[in-house]
């Protein structure tokens, strides 16, 4: 008996993990229909070239580089302090973080949410993709992921073993839906579709009007409609949500962050509105998955969440603004176009016919210049013919690949 478990153990490839008697262990097949995160696998590489002295500068990740309110810092700090605040906390949030989420969706957006049951607090809105694909997705279920889109739409749909269904989103009819494609498509077994405005990664905006024709769209075919809406302070002061359309609470969930508009990517604090009935459902999912979030940080929120407008216009339009003007000297730089009026912290450029594709490009700066740019292929196959510059950057740093790509062109 011995002698055949070590034969068996020998046969094996010995980098391979092993089971009992030897058998190989396999990971989960819904492994198969995702890869590794791009930027995790780019940002290793990057961080490869680094070691090598090569200095790269990265316009990749849309991560701000400054900090939050001082306010902020000083709210978790002095919380931290006490005695009676490291415990578990309730899987809902605190009241307090709820109803400074409400007041934040009346002042901005002018949305009235109740703070006890149409608001969930999140660790991040990435967290709230899988809540929500889990808490409404069977396997099979169809979903409307948009092309070019966020890649976490597709990738948490095909995790829960969902229906990808694409729809393109097309520069000449402004990123936006085509609704007569989406009425052509195949739609009965379609439970969700993922819409993103300002749009990531082309910078455009919604307008109340597309959001009417969604939330008709959604209740027409029982299609659960869900808006991410982390961009909407971002070089932009014209602050909409899906939500403020008439009846729009019984068919659509919006997903916001405090990553992007308060610089606080890091600290993974999000949240998502809708009819109560929704919250509850992606509750069940939640609770099951973490244990809340550190009270400090929920009340660090608070006070974030009650900055100024002076604080917002410095941080989320002058900044960037400044930021924009660098970037866009790049894209021209590299001979790309763009739209003028696009919003949010990133670039989006139309590469030169000469280029096959967007990696052709952005390999070229990366390896001739040490600057990483994002190419567009990895938001979908529309947007291939694109590439993606990150405004969190300070001027000098953009300043300097500016140079550095000028010397390559």
């Amino acid at each position: 008996m011995i002698d055949k478990q070590e034969n068996k153990l020998n046969d094996t490839n010995s980098n391979s993990p092993l089971g009992v008697w030897g058998s190989k262990i396999v990971p989960a097949e819904r492994l198969n229909s995702i890869s590794e995160y791009y930027f995790s696998t780019k940002l290793k590489e990057i961080a490869e070239m680094n070691a090598k002295g090569l200095n790269v500068i990265s316009l990749g990740i849309g991560s701000p580089d400054m900090p939050p309110s001082t306010e902020t810092i000083e709210a978790l700090c002095k919380s931290a302090e006490k005695p009676d605040v490291h415990g578990y906390q309730p899987y809902v949030g605190i009241p307090e973080l709820r109803k400074a989420f409400a007041d934040w969706y009346k002042k901005w957006f002018s949305v009235e949410l109740n703070p006890t049951n149409e608001i969930q607090p999140l660790i991040g809105s990435k967290e709230g993709i899988l809540h929500i694909s889990l808490a409404f997705l069977n396997m099979g279920d169809g979903v409307l992921v948009p092309n070019p889109g966020y890649p976490t739409y597709a990738s948490v749909s095909n995790l829960v073993q969902a229906k990808v269904i694409t729809y393109d989103l097309d520069e000449n009819n402004n990123w936006q839906p085509d609704f007569d494609a989406l009425e052509q498509k195949d739609l009965t077994n379609v439970k969700l579709m993922w819409v993103n405005y300002p749009n990531m990664p082309t910078g455009a905006s919604a307008t109340v009007e597309l959001f009417e024709k969604l939330v008709a769209f959604g209740k027409k075919h029982g299609i659960v409609i869900v808006n991410d809406n982390p961009y909407s302070f971002i070089l932009n002061e014209n602050h909409l949500s899906i939500l403020q359309v008439e009846g729009a609470k019984d068919i659509c969930i919006e997903l916001n962050s405090m990553s992007k508009s308060h610089n606080m990517p890091g600290w993974r604090m999000g949240m998502l509105a809708s009819n109560a009935e929704f919250i509850q459902w992606v509750l069940k999912v939640k609770s099951n998955i973490d244990s809340g979030q550190f009270k400090p940080m929920q009340v660090a929120a608070i006070a974030a969440l009650n900055n100024s407008d002076e604080w917002h216009k410095a941080m989320n339009i002058e900044l960037y603004k400044n930021r924009r003007n660098r970037a866009e000297e790049i894209l021209e730089t590299l001979n790309c176009t763009f739209d003028k009026s696009q919003v949010g912290m990133f670039l989006w450029g139309k590469i030169p016919e000469n280029y096959t594709n967007s990696g052709e490009l952005a390999d070229k700066v990366l390896y001739e210049s040490n600057v990483f740019i994002t190419p567009g292929f990895i938001f979908g196959d529309k947007g291939n013919r694109y590439v993606r510059i990150s405004l969190c950057a300070n001027e000098k740093v953009l300043g300097e690949a500016l140079e550095r790509i000028k010397a390559i062109f």
